[in-house]
């Protein structure tokens, strides 16, 4: 999608409808608060990652509909003339305060809070939905994988697995949940984000040799290069590098493998490695890799590892199953009022809420406090007098959109985040097994006193 391509019509076609009716039945400008989160997790999910927030921003800074937009919208004729209209002009005023990117939440977690009409906030829900339901998937899982690695580096190389802008998306999402680099290059132009990549088998069949692909490939781009040592016989493949390497001057930088038993090649590798004197060549390995594959990879001799087909897919889990609810409206009256819903299964819980961590005397967060019932100001008092920690930050203010969150630096600023938020979590909320969310969410009403822990 061009930079300046509109977004409006990335949405489903019951939000127009909507909007159409509301606009009719003169409900439309009522003001309401609608909320994004989660209602449970996956069980193999102890915790999730906000993640795609920087790009719902750039997305809504193009959430226009242009000329050619309402034409194909009128020539469907599903839309009144009064919806045309009020379309035309649409642009977004309300405001939204969200978790900031890289932080951890929990089921119930009011991750975005959006203010508004109920026309504009409505026409923003597949949009939000999109975006943060596959980003906070697949930062979700890459925090697990960079807790299987036990500080190696991860490194996206999933371009090929999933859609192609998909791909961009998940790079950005896989940096904001520990990885360090992506073979994905416009997510490398996009953000900021360090490239990866050498070659694969099919350069090394094409030569006459191996020999003379490692020589072919070491001539170009250096002997610290990545070579790709399993296309025949890996023994004979490392030999054949390092000669390659010190034949051009210089040591080998790494090896990779893609095949067999990786625990093993490893261990024969830099068994094989350290013999030939070639100590500071490295070893990446990939081949169908998720958190559990790396978990096993613990003890091996491993320097980092390139992660695909389970990084863009969420490695199981490939959504976040996040909703958007209305929790208030204004009434005939102007006067604002709770609202929710009283599906089996699909209950909601009305009111606005302030969103606050609470910590046990040593640090460990130890609760999700979601604090309703009175203005936002004296529900987050309520939770700073017991020491919570604040998680929702501004990002649009009354139309303006907080650019500098889709930055690079944006992107950067949310991993480092993500650690330390990680870091606050118990013990139990690290565990790769499937088990209860790592912290429990309590919602507390206007007369409940906060739990105080520290």
């Amino acid at each position: 999608m061009a930079a300046s391509e509109s977004t409006a019509l990335l949405t489903d076609k019951y939000e127009l409808t909507m909007v159409d009716a509301a606009l009719h039945s003169g409900v439309a400008n009522r003001r309401s608060v609608f909320e994004l989160f989660g209602r449970r997790m996956a069980p193999s999910r102890r915790y999730g990652v906000v993640a795609g927030t920087g790009r719902v921003l750039e997305a809504l800074a193009r959430f226009h509909f242009d000329d050619d937009q309402i034409a194909w919208l009128e020539s469907q004729a599903f839309l009144s003339d009064k919806a045309l209209d009020f379309l035309s002009t649409f642009t977004f005023t309300g405001s939204i305060h969200g978790y900031a990117e890289g932080e951890i939440y929990f089921p119930g977690s009011p991750l975005l809070t959006v203010e508004g009409t109920f026309a504009e906030a409505t026409l923003l829900e597949t949009l939000l939905l999109s975006a943060l339901n596959y980003d906070c998937a697949v930062a979700s899982a890459a925090s697990r994988m960079t807790i299987a690695a036990h500080g190696r580096p991860c490194l996206d190389m999933g371009a090929r697995r999933t859609h192609e802008r998909a791909a961009v998306s998940a790079a950005r999402a896989s940096v904001i949940g520990g990885f360090v680099a992506t073979s994905d290059l416009e997510a490398g132009r996009r953000y900021g984000i360090d490239t990866v990549g050498t070659s694969a088998h099919s350069f090394t069949l094409v030569q006459d040799s191996e020999k003379a692909a490692f020589a072919a490939q070491i001539a170009t781009l250096g002997p610290d290069t990545t070579l790709l040592v399993d296309t025949y016989d890996i023994h004979q493949g490392v030999i054949n590098g390092v000669e390659a390497a010190r034949a051009a001057g210089g040591e080998l930088g790494a090896v990779r493998i893609d095949s067999g038993d990786l625990v093993a090649h490893a261990f024969q590798v830099r068994e094989q490695l350290d013999s030939l004197g070639a100590q500071s060549t490295k070893i990446v390995v990939t081949s169908d890799l998720d958190e559990y594959a790396i978990a096993s990879l613990g003890a091996a001799p491993v320097d980092s590892y390139g992660v695909g087909t389970r990084l863009v897919t969420g490695s199981g889990v490939p959504t976040a199953a996040l909703v958007y609810k209305l929790v208030e409206r204004e009434d005939s009256d102007g006067m604002m009022q709770p609202v929710a819903k009283l599906s089996e299964s699909k209950g909601t819980v009305g009111g606005e809420k302030a969103a606050g961590r609470l910590y046990t005397p040593d640090g460990r967060a130890v609760q999700e406090a979601l604090v309703m019932g009175s203005s936002r100001e004296e529900n987050r008092d309520r939770l700073l007098e017991v020491g919570g920690r604040l998680l929702q930050v501004p990002l649009v203010d009354n139309g303006r959109i907080l650019e500098e969150a889709w930055s690079p630096e944006a992107t950067w600023a949310a991993q480092d985040r993500h650690r330390e938020s990680r870091n606050e979590l118990p013990y139990q909320a690290w565990r790769l097994s499937d088990g209860e969310p790592g912290i429990r969410t309590r919602y507390y009403g206007p007369e409940a006193p906060v739990e105080k822990f520290s």
